[in-house]
Formats: C-alpha cells, structure tokens, sequence
C-alpha cells in the first residue's frame, strides 16, 4: 500500500465521522464537515491524475521506441533491396 493511498484512506475515514458528528449535534459547522469532505475528493483526484500522467509517460516513452524500431528496419529494407 502507498503512502498515498493511506492518506485517502484517512481522509475518508475523518470525513465519514465529521459527518456523523455534524449529523448528531454538538459538531463543528456545516462548512467546516463539507471541507474535510472535498479535501478528500481533491487529494485523490490529484493522486489519480498523477497516476494516469505517469502511466501516459511510460507508454509515451515505448511507443517512441517501437517508432525507432520501424524506422531502422524500413532503412534495413532499403540497404536490402539495394543491394539486390
């Protein structure tokens, strides 16, 4: 399990008992429950984007090499049909 993901965790867990305590009295405010709320929603759709970026660099990276590979074997094709 990642750090990220056990912050996630965290926040929900924290943002579920904001939401009892308001629903049962004595709590904080309104705004201050719908804070820790879409404080969570923000960190993990931070965390998801950052993931999705990540994964876009890596198959990036390997279609530039699959797109090397053609182009070395179009020249070897080339080279090939020259020397025929």
């Amino acid at each position: 399990m990642k750090i990220q993901d056990i912050i996630i965790w965290t926040l929900v867990v924290v943002s579920i008992m904001m939401a009892l305590w308001y629903l049962f009295g004595n709590s904080p405010t309104f705004e201050q429950a719908i804070l820790v709320f879409v404080l969570t929603l923000l960190f993990t759709i931070h965390t998801k984007i950052s993931n999705i970026a990540t994964k876009m660099d890596y198959l990036e990276k390997r279609f530039f090499k699959i797109e090397e590979s053609f182009i070395k074997l179009t020249k070897d094709f080339k080279e090939h049909i020259k020397h025929k």
